[in-house]
This record gives C-alpha cells, structure tokens and sequence, in this order.
C-alpha cells in the first residue's frame, strides 16, 4: 500500500471513505439536466404508441392531467427537501414522518421501481438496436448496455451526472427538433406528410375521444409511467453542490417541460400524422419522422430514444445503490450496503441491484414480445406507492410546521398541503384503473407477493433488533 493510501489517522482508503459520506459531485446544470431527463422517458418514446392507439388525441389531455398531478407531487417533495436534504429522501420522510416500518417498505419499494424499470429499460434499449440490426437477438443487445451502464456508474458520480447530462442534452435538443419541423410541416406543408398534415387530425377521425373517456382515462396507468423518474432529483439532494440553489430551480421548471416535452411534441405528432397509423411497440416520434420522409430522419430519431432508455437504466443503478445505502444505514439492509468504493460511489449496491436487472435480460430471452409490458406496469405500481409516501409525508409535515413543532421550509408548497390531498385522491384512482384492467391487474398480485415478502423481512429485523422500531431523531446526512 503507498502512502497515498494512507491518512494522518492511518487508516486506508476505503477504510475511510466507508465512513464518510457522499461527495458533492454534481453540479447545477447536472442537476437540472438530470431533472429535465427524468422527465423525457422511454414511457414517451416507446410506451406513447400503444396509448395513442388506445386513446387517440385525447392521450394529449391525459398527459396534461397527469403533469399537473406530477408538479404537485414534486412541490411537496421540493418543500421536504429543502426542510431536510439527504441522499434516499423518499424513505428517509416516510422513517421519520410515518414511522421506520414505512422508511423500510418505501425504500425497498422505490429500490424494486428502479430495477424493473431498469429491466422496461434494457428492453426498449433492445427493441431500438432491433430496428438496425434485426438479427441481433433482443437479450444480447440488453447485455451489452447492461454492463457498460454498469461501469459507468462504479467510477465517480461525477462521470454518472456528466453521461446523464448529455443523454438529457441529445433528447432534449432532439425533441425540440421534432417540434420545429413538425410545426414547418404543418405551417409549409412540405415533406411527404405535408398534405395531410393538419390541427384538424386531432378531431377529424371520430373525435377528440375516439374509443371513448373511459377508454383515455384507462391509459393514465401507462402516462404515470412515463413521469417515473421525475422524483429522482430528489435522491440527487445529497450528492449536489447547492441543494437549496439547484433543487427549486429544477422543480419550478417541471411545468414547462411536461407542456413542451410532453403536451406539445404530442400535439405536433398527432396533427402531422393522424392518429391512426400508430399501434403498440412502435415509437410515434419514429413512425412520424418516417411518414414525413425526411432522409435517414427515423434512424436519427431511433438513436435519441435509445439514448433515453440508456440514460433511464443509467439512472436506476445510480438511485439504487444510493437507496441501498440508505437502508442498510438504518439497520433495514445488510450493513455491507453502508461501505463506499474509494471514489465514494455505493459499488455493492449497485452491483447487488445490476445483477436483479439481469433477469430483465432473461425476460428478454423468454418473452421479447411481452418484456416491456409486465415489468412497466410492476414500476408503476411501485412507483404510485413511493409518490403517495411523498405526499402523505407532506401532509404530515406541514401539520407539524403548523403546529409549530417543525421549522418551515425554505421552499414551502403553493397551497399548504392542499394539493397534496389532489394528488392522493387521483394515485388513488389510477390504482383503482390498474385493479380494473385484466392485463395490468397481475401487477397488484405482484405488489402484494412484494409486501408479504417485506412484512416477512421486517418481522425477521425486529426479532433480530428491537430497537429498529423506534423513532429516531431527525438527523442531517454527513457528507464529504
């Protein structure tokens, strides 16, 4: 071992780093470019096809609804925040506010979200790679991109946020390309689209709800998907440079990019190409660009909505290792979570958590047709439970700020805890949407299977250590 190994204490490397927090490695456009992106999907890219087809033009709406719900899910994370910023934020507010049994089953929670949506991810990744290489088989493609992500993340957070920012750079740059030839095609009518290229394509083909609202509201189980992720700035809380800077900044710009990203690039497609011609499996914003004819346009945008299903799989590991980390510290996971690599990243976690990706890629070997579809709607059911232990907790926070028992929040929710009351009555429904349809409903099975599993573990870790039950003091996150 060299001396510079070594410290004045003479402990080593990882000895020491093991004891010390994260490093404050990213930076404010790191974040805001991580906010941005977890916001542009694979549940747009990908998953959009199928609900057009299930929805028609009405889809615009129901991502509008959706967004707004998502904006006051995020106020009330932003104002916890910045009341408390720690690294695994969802489970460290529902341990405090709730109780540990909550922190426990939230944080295992968002972990299974994230490797499953991990899996969806690889999946998409596969299907992209497909439309260049049809002869590539899905699960090798799903492979491959699981073991470079894999690397990427065990080097530094800092290489994790600079690959993450300029994943968001190429999606949000092409997005914004999309919207301007698609608003040429209809303003100039050239392309081969342009003459049926038209705003009145959103209500000439049997309306604005063409199966009917019971039909569009069906999709907002698979729109809820589309907006995972968006939290994940809040695991980032612990790894930023100035949360109190960076995370509001990156919240308040939450509704003009769901209007842009979403709402708008949505708009533009449908009254270019008629929503008919989309179906399931089949990227909208491919087909479209397809349609208009522009050379070697489709194949462009197949490399942008590969790279979001990248930067997707490339957020999972980073979030799951952090939320691994966070449990083991509370005594709810093995303690060999706790350690930190010599560059400060959670290795085991997110080797722990890479590996149960894998099955992802077994799916892809078993059934390929069917892989994107049963592990999206698990990743929405997991992340509905971590959103509404978002808003709950909030609710319960600003009863205590009320009652005076808590300080208040350098960024407190428009409304109090008001629209956080909205948003828990419309998870609610979406979950009642999910219990309704046959195809979606085996997610449920599996999300009760999961919390008789951690019922099971929690009994185990209170025989174990009792005083895992109690309530602790909050306590800030020691960092660098």
């Amino acid at each position: 071992m060299t001396s510079a190994q070594v410290d004045k204490d003479g402990k080593d490397a990882t000895e020491k780093t093991s004891e010390e927090g994260y490093e404050r490695g990213l930076g404010s456009r790191q974040v805001q470019m991580i906010a941005i992106g977890g916001a542009i999907g694979v549940g747009l890219f990908l998953g959009a096809g199928a609900n057009i087809a299930k929805a028609g033009p009405s889809l615009i709406l129901m991502y509008a609804l959706a967004g707004a719900i998502v904006f006051f899910i995020m106020r009330a994370l932003g104002e916890l925040l910045l009341y408390r910023p720690v690294s695994g934020s969802f489970a460290e507010y529902s341990r405090e506010f709730l109780g540990p049994f909550f922190g426990y089953f939230t944080g295992w929670t968002y972990w299974l979200m994230w490797v499953v949506t991990g899996m969806a991810e690889l999946t998409a990744a596969a299907i992209y790679v497909n439309y260049w290489f049809p002869a590539v088989p899905q699960w090798v493609t799903a492979l491959v991109f699981l073991v470079i992500l894999f690397g990427v993340n065990l080097i530094s957070v800092k290489v994790f946020g600079e690959l993450e920012f300029w994943f968001s750079m190429v999606k949000v740059t092409a997005l914004i390309g999309m919207i301007v030839i698609g608003l040429g095609v209809l303003t100039f009518g050239f392309s081969n689209a342009g003459d049926t290229a038209a705003v009145s394509n959103l209500w000439e083909f049997d309306g604005f709800f063409p199966k009917g609202v019971g039909s569009s509201l069906m999709t907002l189980q698979g729109v809820m998907f589309a907006y995972l992720a968006v939290e994940l700035v809040g695991v980032t809380a612990g790894e930023s440079e100035n949360p109190e800077k960076t995370l509001p900044k990156a919240i308040n710009t939450l509704p003009w990019r769901i209007a842009l990203f979403y709402v708008g690039a949505l708009t533009v497609i449908l009254c270019v190409v008629k929503w008919t011609e989309f179906a399931e499996g089949v990227s909208p914003f491919v087909k479209a660009f397809a349609m208009i004819g522009i050379p070697a346009g489709a194949g462009i945008v197949n490399f942008v909505v590969l790279t979001a299903a990248l930067s997707s799989c490339n957020s999972g590991m980073y979030s799951t290792g952090r939320m691994l980390r966070n449990l083991a510290e509370s005594g709810e996971a093995p303690a060999a979570f706790k350690k930190l690599s010599s560059s400060r990243t959670p290795a085991f976690g997110i080797t722990v958590s890479v590996l149960f990706m894998g099955i992802g890629v077994v799916l892809n070997y078993v059934v390929p047709e069917k892989a994107f579809g049963y592990v999206t709607s698990v990743a929405t059911a997991a992340g509905i439970w971590t959103w509404l232990m978002i808003l709950i907790s909030h609710v319960l926070y600003r009863r205590a700020v009320v009652a005076g028992r808590l300080p208040a929040s350098s960024f407190p929710a428009p409304g109090g805890s008001a629209f956080s009351w909205v948003a828990i009555v419309f998870l609610l429904f979406v979950t009642g949407l999910i219990a309704y349809d046959a195809d979606s409903r085996v997610c449920l099975y599996v999300m009760a299977g999961w919390a008789a599993v951690l019922g099971i573990g929690w009994m185990v870790l209170k025989g174990r250590n009792p005083q895992i039950t109690d309530r602790r003091e909050a306590e800030f996150e020691k960092v660098g």
